[in-house]
């Protein structure tokens, strides 16, 4: 089973607000031992949303939207990918997940499974799919 530890946005990593060297030292570790149980797939921090865009789609229409964006609250600003055996070690390992704000702050992380395979319908678009995974396009 596989999820994303979504660490939202706040004013600070909008405004392009680096992490502090203990928090950078918490990650480094809590990432560490993710690595070390075999748990940890990819973890990366995003840039600000002044860097980035959106394309909305509307009919057959699509548009570029430059960002910035207003509403940190619906930003991310990095992941953590996992994969465990239940939901109860994944429950687990976030809850061992450092404040991305630091220690004494108020904060918030989401965590959300990712859909695998054969979670879906068998049918040649998601067999399309599995050989991508198994590298044949690669």
């Amino acid at each position: 089973m596989r999820y994303m530890i979504i660490v939202k946005a706040n004013n600070d990593s909008e405004a392009g607000v680096m992490p502090s060297e203990p928090l950078i030292a918490a990650m480094a570790q809590f990432h560490e031992e993710l690595a070390a149980a075999g748990a940890l797939l990819d973890a990366n921090g995003l840039q600000a949303s002044s860097k980035g865009w959106r394309i909305r789609y509307s009919g057959g229409k699509r548009t570029l939207i430059d960002g910035p964006f207003t509403e940190t609250k619906e930003l991310i600003a990095g992941y953590t990918l996992i994969q465990v055996a239940s939901k109860t070690e994944a429950i687990e390992w976030s809850k061992r997940f450092p404040n991305p704000i630091g220690e004494g702050c108020d904060a918030e992380i989401e965590v959300r499974q990712l859909f695998e395979l054969d979670d879906f319908e068998p049918g040649d678009a998601v067999e399309r799919f599995r050989e991508l995974d198994a590298g044949k396009y690669a």
